[in-house]
């Protein structure tokens, strides 16, 4: 027999992601629109001093209410007709995948915004050439700087992709555009709790460590040590927490928990606590 647990936010346990979920949603409760209270349905409902005390499914609060004027039916479902919500370890997968996941949205926006951006410049730039020249000198003048066109910086290098071959240019925007799908994809897939996302985010997030670590050797920013640290802790995340690549008992331990975590079960293994 499996040891029993306290409820959530108990004991030492400093975040409950089962009090947050009902926060955010509400309590799962059940028994308010039937007849009868049977003994056996204690563990979710109970009948004390003409109140009916109510489990919440997700977080195990006891909340109390009135008999219902009401009813639609005689007695509660069989267990395996009642819906338990998400709780436990795969609660907590859901909230920390959906943080990684809108990371990725972001990250899409950026990026599809960004190679739109390309292929305006690619198709009008002999139209943007003009002003863009008049303008830069203008820049430069103003401060001092050279005219014609030459420039350092963000200026030097707006210069030399007007000179880039247009091959060139649209090659970067198809390079961009791929990898704004690849991050959308990684964003449905890990909202959605999908285990090859998970493997995806993994692979393509390690494969983007190299040109961070070169850029970092050349030149250091709040940013960029930022972007690595999130990165670094998504992959130590997939790797461990989530078991890829066998590790830790791989996908049939990753299996075990959820199943662990899921269905009545999950409700018989935490105490009911009283009301």
């Amino acid at each position: 027999m499996n040891e029993l647990q306290a409820p959530p936010g108990c004991g030492r346990r400093k975040l409950s992601y089962e009090l947050l979920g009902c926060a955010w949603r509400g309590h799962v409760l059940i028994g308010r629109d039937v007849a009868s209270i049977r003994p056996g349905d204690a563990i979710v409902v109970r009948e004390d001093g003409g109140l009916r005390w109510h489990r919440c499914l997700r977080c195990d609060a006891w909340l109390p209410a009135w008999p219902p004027d009401h009813t639609e039916a005689e007695f509660l479902p069989e267990p395996g007709a009642i819906e338990v919500p998400e709780r436990g370890k795969l609660l907590r997968d859901r909230y920390v995948l959906r943080l990684i996941a809108l990371d990725r949205v972001l990250h899409f926006v950026v990026l599809a915004l960004l190679a739109v951006g390309i292929f305006v410049f690619a198709k009008e730039r002999a139209v943007l050439s003009h002003p863009f020249f008049r303008v830069l000198d203008a820049i430069q003048g103003g401060v001092g700087g050279r005219t014609g066109g030459s420039g350092e910086g963000m200026l030097g290098e707006l210069t030399k992709a007007f000179n880039a071959r247009s091959s060139t240019i649209w090659l970067v925007g198809v390079v961009v555009a791929g990898y704004a799908v690849l991050e959308g994809v990684e964003a449905i897939g890990l909202w959605l709790a999908k285990r090859w996302a998970e493997y995806l985010t993994f692979v393509a997030t390690t494969v983007l460590l190299i040109p961070e670590l070169y850029e970092l050797s050349h030149k250091v920013s709040a940013l960029k040590i930022v972007t690595l640290v999130i990165n670094l802790a998504v992959i130590v995340y997939l790797l461990f927490a989530k078991r890829l690549f066998g590790l830790r008992g791989g996908g049939r331990a990753e299996k075990a928990e959820r199943e662990r975590d899921t269905g009545w079960g999950a409700l018989h293994r935490v105490l009911p606590g009283n009301h």
